[in-house]
C-alpha cells in the first residue's frame, strides 16, 4: 500500500469524523430558535453540546493541516479556488462560536435571544456552504 493512500484514507476519516460530529452541533444551532421556545428549553439544547461543540472544530483543523503535510498542491488547490466558502465557513464558525460563549455571560433577555439568532445563522451558514459547495458545485481539480 502506498503512502499516499494511507494519507487520503485517514484525511477521509477527519472530513467524516468532522461531518457526524460537528453536524450534530450545527443541527442543535439552527434549531435553537425553532424547537427551542423557552429560554430553559434553549438552555437544555445548548447544554446537550456544550462539552463537545468546541471540540469537534478540531477534526476540521487537523482534517486541514492533514492535507497540507501530505498534498500540498490539493491543499493550495482547493484553498485558492474556494476562497470565498472557507472564508464564509470561518465566519460561520467565528458567529456560532461567539454566540454559544457569550450567550450566558449577559443575564438579560434581549441579548440572550440575539446570541441565540447568532447561532442559528452561523450555523446556517456553515451548513449552506458545505452543502452547496460540495453537492451543487463540486470541485474540478485538473492535473497540470
Amino acid at each position: 500500500m502506498e503512502l499516499t493512500t494511507v494519507w487520503f484514507g485517514l484525511i477521509a476519516v477527519l472530513w467524516i469524523g468532522y461531518f457526524i460530529l460537528d453536524g450534530f452541533d450545527l443541527g442543535v444551532g439552527m434549531l435553537l430558535p425553532v424547537i427551542g421556545k423557552a429560554d430553559l428549553s434553549r438552555r437544555v439544547m445548548i447544554n446537550a453540546i456544550a462539552t463537545v461543540w468546541d471540540g469537534n472544530e478540531v477534526w476540521l483543523l487537523v482534517a486541514g493541516g492533514a492535507t497540507f503535510a501530505a498534498f500540498p498542491l490539493w491543499y493550495a488547490t482547493m484553498c485558492s479556488g474556494m476562497y470565498l466558502a472557507l472564508f464564509l465557513v470561518l465566519v460561520g464558525l467565528i458567529i456560532r462560536g461567539v454566540a454559544f460563549e457569550y450567550r450566558a455571560k449577559h443575564p438579560d433577555t434581549k441579548w440572550r435571544t440575539t446570541f441565540d439568532w447568532m447561532a442559528a445563522v452561523g450555523s446556517f451558514v456553515v451548513s449552506l456552504v458545505f452543502a452547496f459547495n460540495t453537492l451543487v458545485l463540486g470541485f474540478l481539480i485538473d492535473r497540470v
